[in-house]
């Protein structure tokens, strides 16, 4: 066998693998509940949900997976939370009613 085909199939066989660990290697990097409200605003449905499924994780120190139904209520309060925090710097673990008014 040629080493250029073997070197193709090998390098095609590394970038499906890079593909497929994509989620577990965003998992393993997302900050959770260091994520800044100005981060957490753009990010698109399915990262928010890993990200508030990690900060689920980080304040409860329970590995397993939340429930749906906390993750989703989560999600809610940490989207009005930052939507409206006049530091956009704010981490979601520390985004609160008082953030809405003060800069903190």
């Amino acid at each position: 066998m040629n080493a250029t085909v073997i070197r193709t199939g090998l390098g095609m066989v590394a970038a499906a693998l890079l593909l497929a660990g994509c989620t577990d290697i965003e998992r393993a990097l997302n900050k959770g509940g260091d994520t800044p409200c100005n981060e957490y605003v753009t990010q698109d449905p399915d990262t928010k949900r890993t990200t508030i499924t990690k900060f689920v994780k980080q304040q409860t120190g329970d590995d397993r997976e939340p429930a749906g139904t906390v993750v989703d209520a989560t999600i809610i309060s940490v989207d009005l939370l930052c939507a409206t925090q006049r530091n956009a710097e704010t981490p979601i673990k520390n985004a609160d009613v008082a953030g809405i008014f003060l800069n903190k």
